[in-house]
């Protein structure tokens, strides 16, 4: 089985933490060249030195918030006049807890450019640089809410959806050039936003942190919280030679929370 990525480069959206950098640090150890994404410079240069620990490439990172596609532009476009990326992450934070009856329309727009919007620019501005070196791996990290709604989380819901539906399209849009696009729909993993999601049903409901901890543990048919190391095997695998024929599917990694089939 051909998972070796040597030779590969992949930008990584969300680097500077959680399953962006779990990510981040799998493909390295296959091969890949990695450059970070996000928007804080100092977690950047402590993980490119976590990445060039693992391999000795031209590990790098670029300062940039998916939030503000316009400044974000020109560091795309500069890097992309000496190089291109064969590996895209498609990877960033979920929008704040709470219920659709209470969310602000704002709430639902803001979510849209963040996750819908940007990944169509960044998937534009990378394209022409995967078809010339004939390798292309798209790669979205959604949620399970696209297979089964979360609770509390009513803006993140409607969002995945969205981000699930443009995948698939956009997969067989690309399916004859071999260039594939897939989701990985995390099951809840042992990283910061799981802990803003833990207080945000405090908030709501009322719970202790321990009541919402144990409820949400007990969503989970394995017991246990993933770590993001499981969920960045995944998309590694995912990036490489050998998920060739895998295009315009969800990938369940949570443990057998979704109940459906």
């Amino acid at each position: 089985m051909n998972i070796d990525l040597s030779g590969k480069k992949a930008l990584i959206c969300g680097g500077s933490r959680g399953l962006g950098l779990a990510s981040a640090i799998e493909l390295a150890h296959l091969g890949a060249e990695i450059t970070l994404l996000a928007r804080t410079e100092k977690l950047l240069q402590e993980n490119v030195a976590i990445l060039k620990s693992i391999s000795n490439l031209n590990h790098d990172y670029l300062i940039g918030d998916l939030s503000d596609l316009e400044n974000l532009e020109p560091v795309i476009v500069k890097y992309l006049e000496d190089a291109s990326w064969q590996i895209l992450l498609n990877n960033t934070g979920g929008p704040p807890g709470g219920n659709l009856i209470d969310a602000n329309p704002t709430d639902l727009v803001i979510a849209f450019k963040r996750h819908i919007v940007a990944s169509q620019q960044l998937m534009q501005w990378i394209l022409p640089g995967m078809k010339a070196e004939d390798y292309g791996r798209i790669i979205n990290i959604v949620s399970t809410s696209v297979r089964q709604p979360i609770k509390s989380l009513a803006v993140s819901n409607t969002i995945r959806g969205a981000m699930a539906s443009w995948s698939k399209t956009l997969s067989n849009e690309l399916a004859e050039t071999g260039i594939t696009v897939n989701c990985i729909l995390p099951g809840t993993t042992s990283t910061e936003r799981i802990e803003e999601i833990l207080h945000s049903r405090m908030k709501i409901y009322g719970y202790t942190y321990e009541e919402a901890r144990n409820l949400m543990m007990q969503e989970i048919p394995m017991g246990r919280f993933a770590e993001p190391k499981e969920i960045g095997q995944v998309v590694a695998f995912v990036a490489s030679p050998a998920a060739s024929y895998m295009t315009g599917t969800v990938i369940p990694v949570d443990g057998g929370k979704i109940k459906s089939i």
